[in-house]
């Protein structure tokens, strides 16, 4: 039974069907977030179709103009050009955003937040509020300028990754770090995941391919790069992470070099960074920085994580720390997370925070 309290929280989902708009659902309901009421609200084409929240049978709504009406918190989860035309109409129904689709991620008007980094990196504020504010600072100096909520954007899966490895090594001060990132099919959404099965079965049957989403063939293949009729392009996801990294680690940290190889899995984004230190680190130090900053390390003797391991588990899961063969003062750190799970945990961990904030003045 819900609260009074529980009652004030009414949450919008947008991209209700999407892979991420799911995951944000089924983690609502799995940490028991005070929600009274989750609206589902999607394209015209899938509006109608049945589905649950808290248990109980919903359907999912067409996306129209009072959809945001008395919603404490408007999770955007499907498509850049969803939150580009609705989330001011979102704000200015004096819902909080939480972008998912990475849009406002380079907004001078929103604040970037990674709640798992909180020990190390503050969250960080748009270009024109003050770098060092804390959340609920943020909010205050943007409650200051304006009677409307600030928005949030919380990143993707890479670029919680990149910004672990760096705020983890902040304090030792790598010479030089880098990070080679292999994304599953699944960011790009069910297409994909649709389009990486389609291509595994016709390839096994000696049929031809689709390559709507990638323009390239993704199954049995490892790419450095799409095809030309791919959208996003393969240099915009890379530029896009390593851009985003850069702004969230600022001055702070340094931000690995970055590079993506497309991998032919459905989930799970697995990782190797290299890094190296002016002097020989000390491994069991390393990877307790990493647990500090919500990362689980396996245990001496357990074998590394794999994207089959970690599926449903909410943090990025690494492997033991092993020093370089070649490189003397070298490390490498192996490491894999459910990206969905992942950046839909870091999500709703933002309205967790900004509910139990105290309210601003």
């Amino acid at each position: 039974m819900s609260s009074s309290r529980d009652k004030a929280n009414r949450v919008a989902i947008v991209g209700a069907s999407s892979l991420r708009g799911r995951e944000v659902k089924l983690v609502l309901e799995e940490r028991n977030f005070p929600a009274g009421d989750i609206v589902l609200l999607d394209e015209p084409t899938v509006a109608g179709t049945l589905t649950e929240a808290g248990g109980e049978p919903t359907f999912i709504r067409a996306l129209e103009e009072a959809s945001f009406e008395h919603a404490r918190f408007v999770f955007f989860t499907g498509s850049q050009r969803d939150a580009e035309q609705n989330w001011r109409k979102a704000q200015a129904s004096g819902a909080t955003v939480i972008d998912l689709t990475g849009f406002l991620a380079s907004s001078p008007v929103a604040t970037v937040s990674i709640p798992a980094l909180a020990t190390v990196f503050l969250p960080r504020p748009g270009m024109n509020l003050n770098p060092s504010a804390t959340l609920k600072d943020s909010a205050k100096e943007s409650a200051s300028a304006s009677k409307s909520p600030v928005p949030y954007s919380s990143p993707g899966s890479g670029v919680i990754v990149g910004c672990t490895i760096a705020a983890a090594l902040a304090k030792f001060s790598p010479v030089r770090t880098v990070a080679m990132l292999f994304p599953p099919v699944s960011e790009r959404d069910q297409a994909a995941v649709d389009e990486l099965e389609s291509q595994t079965t016709n390839l096994l049957s000696f049929r031809p391919i689709t390559q709507n989403i990638f323009d390239a063939q993704v199954a049995f293949n490892l790419l450095a790069g799409y095809g030309e009729e791919s959208k996003p392009s393969f240099h915009e996801v890379r530029s896009s992470i390593a851009r985003d990294v850069a702004h969230y680690a600022g001055e702070r940290a340094h931000p690995p070099a970055i590079q993506l190889v497309q991998a032919p899995v459905f989930y799970g984004y697995a990782f190797a960074a290299f890094a190296e230190f002016s002097a020989p680190p000390a491994l069991e130090q390393l990877e307790l920085a990493f647990a500090n900053v919500g990362a689980k390390v396996a245990a001496p003797g357990d074998p590394p994580p794999t994207n089959i391991s970690v599926a449903g588990e909410n943090e990025i899961h690494l492997a033991r720390i092993e020093p370089d063969a070649n490189v003397p003062n070298g490390v490498w750190i192996w490491g894999v997370a459910d990206n969905l799970r992942l950046s839909a945990v870091n999500a709703v961990r933002i309205a967790e925070e900004l509910i139990a904030a105290p309210p601003v003045q």
